[in-house]
């Protein structure tokens, strides 16, 4: 198979941005822009190889974040040029295999997914040359320079270009061969190839949330959506890694909690499972501790922490009792933090992961769940921002995002509803120690049927 390539141009200085350093380098979601980028090129099983274009000045910024993140697919660190196109050919010369193909992608577009990148590999089967876009919402008008409207094209032939756009290697180092001696007024690869009519440019579907990164007002979008942002677990993970691995799981007891720890014991895992039942309240700390602190005084280690406890009950906020709100805020969110500061120094030695839960309610709140929606929301800011803090101690954390599941909570909540419509405790189970096992971290894994 011919190697993949993912070309990553990180060469801009951000001059329409207010900032002292390149927007790439700007924090986003615990992140840099460009970290956020280049995870998505490292995770995709079909990148083989990263090449990274940066401005010369800032370069010591880019090996910073290589190092801090044991990236294992970056394999090049360019010094870029003074323009795009220019960057772009440094980085394209620089591609060994001509008979590969490359992915150009921006680094300021962080919210590039695999389904597009996929996309983009599939139609190279066929193609030379694929640009990604979507259809315009807007009409879109030319004017001279008097500022004078002089057509107006229709609209269902108007679509805003996004990155990446992928070539058959030896195509565009060609297109940009041709280029090195004409003064063209051409900023983008594909405009290279259209320009010197190489080959047909095919264009793959992209999406509204792959934006550019390009003035301030960005960065809050970003920011929210990185707020917002879920993605779906790989199912290449094998659980057999989990034998003899020690978990603990608390909200053992019963629904997914239950599940995590039969379907990780089949596994060969050394599963301690904690609730209620046996006398642990995750809203104590000294509970939570104990617990914790007994498992480690058995097996001298720690490998991962599972958090499935939690109450749910409904009403409006007015007319519910105080004592009922303290104990849903208590158990679901009080209780998750002890849990975490409980459990950081035994991860902090295996390197290990921590997972907890949240619910769909947690991007919009829903009404008669008031406090079980808000803090479902903290869950998620929670798991982020310790995944930031965490990222030096080399401990992962991340939340687990089912749909509604067939649970004793939901059954209680709800009442019987149709089984095709509810997912299984099992299939989230499975998700959740697969999630354990990945690199990932400061991610809202979503579980659906």
């Amino acid at each position: 198979m011919n190697k993949v390539y993912g070309l990553i141009l990180a060469s801009g200085i951000g001059e329409r941005i207010d900032s002292h350093i390149p927007k790439q380098f700007l924090k986003v979601a615990g992140k840099t822009l460009v970290e956020h980028t280049i995870d998505t090129f490292e995770r995709h099983n079909h990148i083989d190889e990263i090449i990274i274009v940066v401005h010369p000045m800032f370069r010591h910024l880019m090996e910073e974040i290589i190092i801090k993140n044991s990236y294992k697919k970056i394999r090049k660190l360019l010094n870029g040029g003074a323009t795009r196109r220019e960057s772009s050919y440094i980085g394209v010369s620089a591609l060994e295999d001509d008979h590969g193909i490359v992915l150009i992608h921006d680094a300021v577009r962080p919210f590039i997914s695999h389904m597009v990148i996929e996309d983009c590999i599939k139609a190279l089967e066929k193609y030379d040359a694929v640009d990604v876009a979507i259809p315009s919402a807007d009409t879109i008008i030319t004017v001279n320079d008097s500022m004078v409207i002089e057509h107006i094209p229709q609209r269902k032939y108007m679509m805003r270009g996004q990155t990446p756009q992928a070539f058959r290697v030896r195509l565009i180092k060609e297109a940009h061969r041709k280029a090195l001696n004409d003064q063209i007024d051409v900023t983008d690869d594909c405009g290279l190839v259209l320009t010197y009519k190489l080959a047909p440019i095919y264009v793959v579907k992209g999406e509204e949330k792959n934006i550019k990164i390009t003035y301030q007002e960005d960065i809050f979008l970003a920011d929210k959506l990185f707020q917002l942002k879920s993605i779906t677990m790989s199912e290449d993970i094998s659980l057999s890694d989990l034998k003899d691995k020690v978990i603990v799981v608390f909200g053992a007891s019963r629904g997914i909690g239950k599940s995590i720890t039969d379907i990780a014991e089949t596994y060969g895992a050394k599963v301690y499972g904690f609730s209620r039942k046996n006398s642990v309240d995750v809203s104590s700390f000294t509970k939570v501790s104990d617990s914790l602190e007994e498992v480690y005084g058995k097996e001298h280690i720690i490998h991962y922490i599972v958090n499935t406890a939690g109450i749910m009950r409904m009403g409006k906020l007015e007319l519910r009792e105080t004592d009922h709100i303290m104990e849903e805020i208590y158990t679901n969110y009080i209780g998750a933090i002890n849990i975490v500061r409980a459990g950081i120094k035994y991860l902090r030695e295996s390197r290990g992961s921590l997972a907890l839960f949240t619910s769909s309610s947690y991007t919009r709140g829903r009404a008669l769940y008031s406090v079980y929606s808000s803090v479902k929301a903290a869950i998620v800011n929670l798991s982020q921002a310790m995944a930031e803090e965490l990222l030096i101690d080399h401990v992962k954390i991340n939340v687990i995002n089912p749909e509604r599941t067939a649970t004793p909570m939901r059954l209680e909540n709800f009442g019987k509803e149709p089984e095709d419509t509810l997912l299984k405790p099992e299939k989230v189970a499975i998700v959740s120690l697969q999630t354990l096992l990945s690199d990932l971290t400061g991610q809202v894994i979503d579980v659906r049927k």
